[in-house]
């Protein structure tokens, strides 16, 4: 199978050495997103997961649509937090997104990590995994 870049101005560009998303037969996998504005670069909601988490789950989105498939398609979502105790409110706001974004009920699968990210406003990183058909 061949490798193909994903590319939309729809989401960030990316600031490193990767591209937003590849495409490689019917399997995509969308790079890690934050809570960026994809006109202006600029990192938006600072201190508020809730907003960040929806922010990043529509650049995710985007990138998806971008390869040719639809939120329908993500089997996998991983989302990154930087404290505990902000779960909670990233869950409610996940919920809200993933549910409204995926209108034949299968939710995608999801992993949760706590871990340090690379821009000190982040409060939450997610990548995605698609199938398309």
């Amino acid at each position: 199978m061949t490798k193909t870049v994903v590319s939309t101005p729809n989401a960030p560009a990316p600031a490193h050495t990767f591209h937003q998303g590849i495409r490689s037969g019917p399997f995509v996998q969308v790079s890690g997103q934050g809570p960026v504005d994809p006109a202006t670069s600029e990192y938006l909601f600072p201190g508020d997961v809730a907003a960040q988490t929806t922010r990043t789950l529509e650049n995710v989105k985007a990138i998806v649509e971008a390869a040719g498939a639809t939120f329908d398609d993500v089997v996998m979502l991983r989302v990154y937090l930087t404290k505990r105790e902000d779960f909670p409110i990233m869950n409610e706001a996940y919920g809200a997104f993933v549910q409204a974004n995926s209108p034949l009920g299968v939710l995608p699968a999801r992993t949760t990590v706590f871990t340090g990210l690379p821009r000190e406003e982040m409060l939450v990183e997610i990548d995605a995994f698609a199938i398309t058909t």
